[in-house]
């Protein structure tokens, strides 16, 4: 595994068809458009950005808090350009957000509106996503049957990392 510099950007309405194009050539599910609205509306560069190498978008890390529950936070998306997985990129999309989380609760001094858990959904057969969340902390939790309408096969595991 090769390590490579990366940078990190924020996502705007003027470079969100960036994200599109990380999404779509990485990601099995498609997206609709509210979906990038909602990202580009959060504002929260901390939890949704761009990985850049050499002035090249290469990755994005998209996340929210759940029904506005500032002790969660959701992954819903993390993408890496084919040509550039198995360098970190991933990894350090996901850390700069654990990083955050962490900045933050220091900041707060454990306030009750920190986040204390992060959760995303992996499909069942995605053995080598669940094993990279594995590594970062996630523990495997519950499967979700059915959960994805357009995908085969169409169940989830939840993964969970606590704080």
């Amino acid at each position: 595994m090769k390590d490579i510099e990366i940078d990190f950007g924020q996502i705007t309405a003027d470079n969100i068809a960036q994200l599109k194009i990380i999404n779509s050539s990485s990601l099995p599910v498609t997206y609709p458009d509210q979906f990038y609205k909602s990202v580009v509306s959060s504002k929260n560069e901390t939890l949704n950005k761009y990985a850049y190498h050499n002035g090249f978008v290469i990755g994005a890390i998209c996340c929210k808090h759940p029904d506005n529950d500032t002790s969660k936070l959701y992954i819903m998306t993390l993408g890496v350009l084919p040509c550039y997985r198995c360098k970190n990129v991933g990894t350090k999309l996901v850390q700069s957000v654990l990083d955050a989380v962490s900045e933050q609760k220091e900041k707060n001094e454990g306030s009750e509106k920190d986040v204390n858990e992060i959760s995303l959904h992996v499909q069942v057969n995605n053995e080598d996503a669940i094993r990279f969340y594995e590594r970062l902390g996630f523990v495997k939790g519950e499967k979700v049957e059915n959960y994805y309408k357009r995908l085969d096969p169409p169940d989830c595991f939840i993964l969970t990392k606590t704080f």
